[in-house]
């Protein structure tokens, strides 16, 4: 029989790309439906539940904590192993620029609070949780990123809109390698200690190496430029977005990275996909027609 797992958010970035990698490894997946679906019965039977709802920045401090307390008491009742996709709000910007699953989680900002809580809450519960932590997302497609909203919005110009200065390292991670991580973990959940806090496999890069990238991929001159935040700060008194956006702000101008050795002890089959093969794939969408990307020597036509 095949094992069960319940993909909560399945039409969101993180668990579009869980469901489909859990279903090419084998598993049976259950995609819920919040406007017809039970909790409970969606996750009776599952082995595993990945939580990917993940609601807009502005009713993060009334829906997280309510989707948390419903996911962890199924998760008690049912027995099932739960999946966070797990962000670097918690750490805070006077943590070390080096993420470890033992930084203290010390941030004092809204945002990074209610994730540090919600994190807590899991770990309390005695749920068997694993926080598969990443950096910024790179999807396959189009889904209301930074990498597609803002930063290759006018890519076919030549243009790199980066939102921090272009000479500090960033965390970055390709959310098919999130993915395949939680299904590898899925696999050794059994091997796992009660509360995990793992790492996906990604990449440390400044603004300026990635428009690097991209030019190798596009076979075009990739300038970056540093996205001008006035506007948002502007607006941000009658735009509550606008106002969590800059609550996050110094992501941007803090130096970080999110070391994997541990992943890659734990499940060396899990490799990190080279970065312009990632980028490759991610831009397919954005470049012109008649265009090509270009990913270790091969040429991949524009759809």
């Amino acid at each position: 029989m095949k094992p069960i797992v319940l993909i909560l958010g399945p039409t969101g970035r993180l668990g579009r790309n869980a469901a489909l990698a859990f279903e090419q490894d084998g598993w049976d997946v259950r995609r819920f439906n919040r406007k017809t679906d039970s909790l409970w019965d969606a996750a009776w039977g599952a082995s595993v539940i990945v939580n990917g709802w993940n609601p807009p920045y502005t009713e993060w401090a009334t829906d997280v904590p309510k989707f948390t307390a419903e996911v962890i008491e199924v998760a008690k009742a049912s027995g099932a192993t739960v999946m966070i996709p797990g962000n670097v709000y918690v750490y805070g910007p006077e943590a070390p620029d080096t993420f470890h699953a033992d930084t203290p989680h010390a941030a004092t900002n809204p945002l990074g609070r209610i994730r540090i809580e919600m994190e807590a809450a899991y770990r309390a519960a005695g749920v068997r949780t694993v926080i598969v932590r990443a950096g910024d997302y790179i999807d396959t497609e189009a889904s209301g990123n930074w990498f597609d909203m803002i930063m290759t919005k006018h890519l076919s110009k030549g243009w790199l809109t980066y939102p921090g200065p272009l000479d500090t390292p960033h965390a970055f991670n390709f959310l098919p390698d999130v993915a395949e991580t939680m299904v590898a973990l899925a696999n050794k959940r059994h091997e796992l200690d009660l509360f995990e806090d793992i790492a996906a496999p990604g990449y440390t890069l400044t603004g300026n190496e990635m428009a690097d990238a991209l030019s190798r991929i596009t076979g075009r001159t990739v300038q970056a430029h540093t996205m001008r935040w006035l506007p948002i700060r502007i607006a941000s008194p009658l735009w509550p977005m606008g106002r969590k956006l800059l609550e996050m702000r110094y992501l941007w101008s803090k130096p970080h990275r999110l070391p994997f050795n541990r992943l890659a002890a734990m499940c060396p089959d899990v490799v990190v996909t080279p970065l312009e093969e990632a980028l490759a794939r991610a831009i397919e969408h954005n470049v012109h027609p008649d265009k090509t990307v270009r990913t270790g020597g091969h040429a991949i036509a524009a759809e």
